[in-house]
């Protein structure tokens, strides 16, 4: 089953990015043949920067970002990015620069779009 997760809520704030990193990671846990794209758009971009400090205690996007980038792919808005001034350099290791061709494309292929 092709999976595709839209994100468009900042990394903290709220917590549908956190939720929808919870559900990724669980279905690529349950499930080994899941194909799944995570596309960071808006605000949910600043999820993939890489170096993220949170107190002890709380959640961290980057860390649970990081499975979801080994097993599935993570991609961003190259627009989205450039309006928050984040730099390819700066992302989390297996997240890459995308566009809306790429995002079209992907939605087109999916069983599945959830949007969060």
């Amino acid at each position: 089953m092709k999976y595709l997760f839209v994100l468009n809520d900042p990394p903290y704030g709220t917590e549908r990015s956190y939720n929808a990193l919870r559900l990724a990671n669980n279905l690529l846990k349950v499930d080994e043949g899941v194909d799944l794209s995570l596309f960071l758009m808006a605000d949910a971009v600043l999820c993939a920067k890489a170096g993220q400090k949170t107190p002890d205690g709380y959640y961290n996007i980057e860390r649970m970002l990081k499975p979801v980038a080994r097993k599935g792919r993570v991609l961003l808005c190259g627009s989205c990015m450039d309006a928050r001034g984040i730099g390819d350099e700066e992302l989390v290791e297996g997240c890459r620069r995308s566009s809306m061709n790429e995002l079209t494309d992907l939605t087109i292929k999916a069983d599945k779009v959830l949007i969060f």
